[in-house]
């Protein structure tokens, strides 16, 4: 797999707690603003540090995902099997953040011919990483263990809901996420209010880890860092912009290198100017912010997962805005 830092990136130190999303809200005295800041914070200096990395001159070329590379791509083993296995709870995109990443995906196939894309189904923002990386059985256990909690942990979206804002392309040498922030009173609509926002999707994280831990379940999340994001492209070839995909040479041109950042500050650009929030306050355009729980609950899902794979143990029950106006 290919090595990805989780380095929170938000600019202050964050209290220990026995929770660790507790800290972030107790440093922010819970206050969306605050919040919302951090995960800004966050992903812009993510991306500061990582558009220097691709385009410094020791630049040795994308982090390939070694599983990914024998899954899919033309060096494909048709033997191979994931031994990976996961246990998490996500949350599925509605049907119009998958238009806009549809859109999205097409604007970087176009500069990049042959990078690997997450299918549109496939989509999901990991809400709650239980298990990672461990055996059938070891996650089978796992599964026995919260069966008398997974379906209210699913469905706490129904009654609990966390309103993202302000799409953002997130990229590293290794992929590409679409990253959204907490919503702090902007532009609500379908009857919301900016109190509504005062539950943000940090304090739904804290609530999945505090009712694992409640059901004497070990939490083995890699990472607590203030993001919230999908992953909807990954490396799995030396050379992504045409061409020979084995070529790594042609990652290492500096235009090409120069180029791919162009394209995803343009994405950028275009994604703030058409979905983000407005200061007179009109409606956010369709794809711009979405509920989580918005059509669909928490997926609670197991088996080969890393890039969308496993089953449904249990799907939470979701809600539309239509239902309730």
């Amino acid at each position: 797999m290919a090595k990805v830092d989780f380095e929170d990136l938000s600019g202050t130190s964050t209290p220990i707690t026995s929770n660790p999303y507790d800290g972030l809200i107790n440093a922010c005295h819970g206050d969306p603003k605050l919040i919302q800041e951090r995960y800004t914070t966050h992903r812009l200096t993510r991306n500061t540090q990582q558009r220097e990395k691709i385009l410094g001159q020791d630049f040795k070329g994308w982090l390939l995902d070694e599983y990914l590379v024998k899954l899919e791509g033309p060096q494909r083993d048709e033997s191979f099997v994931d031994p990976r296995h996961c246990l998490v709870f996500w949350g599925r995109p509605p049907q119009k953040v998958k238009n806009l990443i549809d859109v999205i995906q097409s604007k970087l196939k176009d500069a990049a011919p042959d990078l690997w894309l997450m299918p549109l189904e496939k989509l999901h923002l990991t809400v709650m990483e239980v298990a990672h990386s461990k055996t059938q059985d070891g996650i089978a256990a796992l599964v026995d263990a919260l069966k008398a909690h997974s379906t209210e942990i699913a469905d706490h979206t129904m009654t609990h809901r966390a309103r993202l804002i302000k799409p953002l392309l997130s990229y590293d040498s290794a992929a590409l996420a679409l990253s959204f922030v907490p919503a702090a009173g902007e532009s609500a609509s379908h009857g919301r209010t900016a109190e509504d926002d005062r539950y943000t999707y940090h304090h739904l994280r804290r609530d999945a880890y505090a009712a694992l831990t409640d059901a004497g379940v070990q939490v083995g999340s890699r990472y607590v860092v203030p993001s919230a994001h999908l992953t909807i492209a990954r490396f799995n070839t030396p050379n992504v912009f045409g061409g020979d995909p084995l070529d790594g040479n042609v990652t290492l041109d500096i235009k090409k290198r120069k180029h791919w950042i162009n394209e995803i500050e343009l994405i950028n650009k275009w994604l703030e100017a058409e979905f983000w929030p407005e200061e007179q306050g009109d409606l956010i355009k369709a794809g711009g912010e979405w509920i989580v729980g918005e059509e669909k609950g928490l997926d609670f899902r197991h088996g080969t997962l890393w890039y969308g794979g496993g089953e449904t143990i249990y799907l939470g029950e979701g809600f539309n805005h239509s239902d309730e106006e």
